[in-house]
């Protein structure tokens, strides 16, 4: 096959510097269908990108298709604010009975504006009114948005100076294993707490990834999330759990909390959340913390009713009967990680760890310069893999959840082959 070099210059000549995922990838994607992407040229790149999580369902899903057109077809609204409509009542009824209600979970429905770091605002502005403070606890590494409010409780350096002014209230906590199971969980938060003269403003709420993904695939112990959630009933902070990124089933179950037996007070989910890559964000909470006025938090976007379409679409083909899809995604996951073993073996000297659940899982090096380097000779073998981590020295993975255990085997082999020569390099 002829490789042609596509025509990138309208993208290099118009579009801002910020652009980034494009410089990874130099092609120019035309289609995409399930796990697979192809650019103008016809060529085929395996994707275990899945849209940043967003595409947990893979690309045009044809279940997903069919009720978007459908809907479009027949006219239905497509923009509505947040005025009552079929579509956003057919989601809330699917919501409530195959999510909710089967996992016993009190929770309200927000619908802020269409993305994650929009739900985490609404999320962090909540929790600052119910209890009348400022100040919010997250974690080191953690990563919650691009907004001012969601800069502040993020850890990333680099992220955080794009802001351009302070940022306040947000106060940084060690996230689980920080320091290597050397210090007892929480000693260090919970001694601020308590000392007057710590110069710890008494927290709203402290906010936590259940496994940091931007922040190199970190995950946190289920035992580790049970005790903050224990810290934070005692010392009266809110718990947020962002699951913008975990939760959708990426994790196995549908939310990540779940397996640690927990229920936060508000969680966060957008990304795959409309199933189809469509715009679209939750803010969940507690009824007894539903104290909003009227307006004082909304959006023009946040009534994306293909979105909604979709979105109900997803749930009912994925998540009404029972655990079917938890059980495959757990079986993914199994199957990763011993393709991770196998590439960790063959690769002693290079591999410093391999970590994950469900279908997001990471391979940092000690290196820290070679993930970069893994995931252009990947792309050069048609495979699409991101790096994550404060350096970016951690290979992630986070294919569909849909993908075929066939797919799963190719992209493996291929991500294998890439560390491989990579290696051989130097």
């Amino acid at each position: 096959m002829t490789i042609t070099q596509p025509d990138l210059s309208v993208f290099e000549t118009l579009e801002s510097e910020v652009r980034s995922y494009c410089r990874g990838w130099p092609t120019v994607f035309d289609r995409a269908h399930g796990s697979r992407m192809y650019d103008e040229d016809g060529h085929t790149y395996l994707d275990f990108f899945a849209g940043a999580g967003s595409l947990n369902y893979g690309h045009n899903n044809p279940v997903l298709k069919r009720a978007l057109i459908d809907y479009l077809e027949r006219d239905g609204v497509t923009h509505g604010l947040d005025m009552s409509t079929t579509a956003k009542r057919a989601f809330l009824e699917s919501f409530q009975n195959l999510v909710l209600r089967p996992r016993d979970l009190p929770y309200k429905v927000m619908f802020p504006g269409p993305t994650g770091t929009n739900a985490v605002e609404s999320a962090l502005k909540l929790a600052r009114k119910v209890k009348g403070r400022e100040a919010i606890v997250s974690f080191t590494n953690a990563f919650h948005g691009m907004s001012l409010g969601s800069l502040a409780v993020t850890g990333n350096a680099f992220k955080r100076a794009g802001a351009g002014i302070p940022l306040v209230h947000g106060t940084p906590m060690p996230f689980d294993n920080y320091f290597d199971g050397t210090v007892e969980d929480f000693l260090w938060f919970e001694r601020l707490l308590e000392d007057q003269g710590s110069g710890l403003n008494k927290p709203a709420a402290v906010i936590v990834e259940t496994v940091q993904g931007e922040g190199g695939i970190n995950v946190a112990r289920p035992e580790w999330l049970r005790a903050l959630a224990d810290l934070c009933e005692r010392q009266d902070m809110l718990l947020i759990v962002d699951d913008i990124q975990m939760g959708c089933g990426r994790t196995g179950a549908f939310f990540s909390f779940e397996e640690a037996g927990i229920t936060p007070d508000i969680v966060t989910v957008s990304k795959s959340i409309s199933g189809y890559g469509l715009p679209m964000s939750l803010c969940l909470f507690k009824p007894e913390l539903d104290i909003w006025e009227p307006g004082e938090h909304n959006g023009t976007f946040r009534g994306n009713n293909p979105a909604f379409v979709t979105a109900t679409a997803a749930l009912e083909t994925y998540w009404s009967d029972g655990s079917a899809m938890e059980k495959q995604t757990r079986a993914r996951g199994e199957q990763i990680e011993q393709a991770l073993i196998s590439i960790t073996e063959e690769n002693l000297a290079e591999v410093k760890e391999y970590r994950g659940r469900g279908l997001v899982w990471g391979i940092e090096f000690h290196d820290k310069a070679r993930a970069e380097r893994v995931a252009r000779r990947a792309f050069a073998l048609g495979l699409l893999i991101e790096t994550s981590g404060p350096e970016g020295e951690v290979v992630k993975l986070l294919p569909a959840l849909t993908i075929t255990p066939d797919e799963l085997d190719e992209g493996l082999r291929t991500l294998a082959r890439a560390v491989r020569e990579t290696v051989r390099e130097g």
